[in-house]
């Protein structure tokens, strides 16, 4: 793993050695890292990241290099940087499992440790969790759009640097694309990575159908053609349909795919289809790229295009229409001789008002395994689905709904406990396999892309009087 001992903010560490100084390193505090708004105004989220922050909280160390840097800032104690030089994660993380469908308020990793500890891993906590579940969101809702038609993710040039390419592939992937043109991601994760050409090789031979030639006999199993370099109707499809019957089809072999880059490619696709079919090549599939979206892909879907295979790039890889998942983490109990004190953070800005106390998370099911509702509770709250509960809206808790014969699903569980890893972590295909399933667990109409219905999500009547009394102790006159 790269050296990413101080990718953290700086007043990490000046809240840490502040702690430090006032003999507060050992105090016990708790974590939550949720968010408050689901991107493009969705119905949902998908969780993902977290093997990349654990791996990074397992191997967080301090060496020479590192304390001398910070000893040149001249802020830091020699006994704070005594306990860098020593340090290792010695808390507790509980998460929900990566590919998990995931929405606002929830607290989807908690972490008990010690308040220094807490403190020092936030930075890389938020921006592995936030990236992933931006980008793992963004592929849910293109494959949705697709309907069942192959995605790819062809977005590593446009991507923020290298790990941004090689991580938002991985997040594609968990969020249903079906492999992705970074080799590297295949390298690493084992996800299928795959490509054809560029314009540029067809336009470093004298003609179309000479570079479509060469192609075909470097790669006849897996001949995918790029047809629109000059005229896609009048040259690329001819040319394509040329290579087709004169070298492939006499060798046993046929040309698997044409590649649309440009142009309107509702219209050309049909257009190609109808030559593909008339020339005896049904099976021959149609890739389309170049700026597609879910909503591009949705209008091409309405329009019938013949679209076997979309390239989805810059969109995807940056989650362009809106590149921020809000992520936050902020304190929610302290630990005083044992007892779990809960602490509030209050803002005239209700969703800013944060949720105290060390908590549980249930998915709440009917007997069709449909989700019905996400409940939060405190960590010693247990959830008996065969008798009746009465759910109510937290910020309207006149909207009330009791439900019967439900099943409850513990969200959080543990993955590391007193710095160990106690969980083995799940692979890339399992975390895809999950997400997968976690989305047919959900209504309809919470997935739609516009106008989506909104997901309960409710606090226990216990948690929701706990947070009702610190507001009303903390706001006294």
């Amino acid at each position: 793993m790269k050296d990413l001992a101080l990718l953290m903010d700086f007043y990490e560490l000046t809240m840490a050695n502040s702690y430090f100084e006032q003999g507060r390193q050992e105090e016990i505090a708790y974590f939550d890292y949720f968010f408050r708004r689901v991107p493009d105004k969705g119905g949902y989220a998908i969780f993902a990241g977290l093997e990349q922050f654990v791996e990074y909280v397992l191997s967080l160390r301090f060496d020479e290099a590192h304390i001398d840097f910070l000893r040149r800032k001249n802020m830091f104690s020699e006994g704070f940087l005594q306990y860098l030089r020593d340090f290792s994660f010695s808390g507790d993380i509980v998460a929900f499992a990566e590919g998990t469908v995931v929405f606002p308020s929830e607290p989807l990793v908690s972490v008990r440790a010690p308040i220094i500890e807490c403190q020092l891993i936030e930075t890389f906590l938020l921006l592995s969790l936030n990236h992933q579940s931006l980008i793992a969101t963004k592929a849910a809702r293109i494959v949705k759009e697709a309907g069942g038609k192959r995605v790819l993710e062809f977005g590593s040039r446009r991507a923020h640097g290298g790990d941004a390419a090689i991580y938002g592939a991985r997040a594609a992937y968990i969020g249903g694309v079906n492999g992705s043109s970074n080799t590297a991601s295949e390298f690493k994760f084992g996800m299928p990575a795959s490509g054809t050409m560029a314009h540029a090789f067809v336009q470093s031979y004298d003609s179309e159908y000479e570079a479509f030639l060469a192609y075909a006999k470097s790669y006849p199993e897996q001949t995918v053609l790029l047809v629109d370099t000059y005229n896609t109707l009048k040259q690329g499809v001819p040319n394509a349909i040329r290579v087709h019957q004169e070298y492939l089809k006499p060798n046993g072999y046929a040309l698997q795919a044409i590649r649309l880059d440009s142009g309107d490619l509702a219209y050309l696709s049909q257009r190609a289809r109808v030559m593909l079919d008339e020339a005896g090549m049904q099976e021959t599939k149609i890739v389309v790229s170049n700026g597609l979206d879910e909503y591009l892909i949705k209008d091409l879907m309405s329009q019938d295009a013949q679209i076997d295979v979309f390239g989805v790039g810059e969109r995807l890889i940056t989650a362009r229409s809106e590149p921020v998942f809000g992520g936050v983490y902020k304190i929610v109990a302290l630990e005083n001789q044992g007892q779990v004190v809960p602490k509030i953070k209050i803002s005239e800005n209700v969703l800013k008002t944060t949720t105290p106390g060390y908590k549980q998370v249930y998915r709440l099911y009917d007997e069709n395994h449909r989700a019905i509702a996400d409940l939060i509770t405190l960590q010693d709250e247990v959830v008996d689905g065969s008798k009746p509960y009465l759910l109510f809206d937290p910020e309207h808790p006149y909207k009330q709904k009791e439900i019967c014969n439900f099943t409850a699903e513990a969200l959080l569980k543990p993955v590391i406990l007193k710095g160990e890893k106690v969980a083995d972590l799940p692979s890339l295909t399992e975390i895809r396999t999950h997400a997968q399933q976690s989305l047919a667990a959900m209504w309809p109409e919470v997935l739609r892309l516009e106008n989506p219905h909104g997901y309960y999500v409710d606090l226990s009547q216990k948690l929701w009087q706990l947070k009702r009394d610190l507001i009303e102790q903390n706001t006294k006159l």
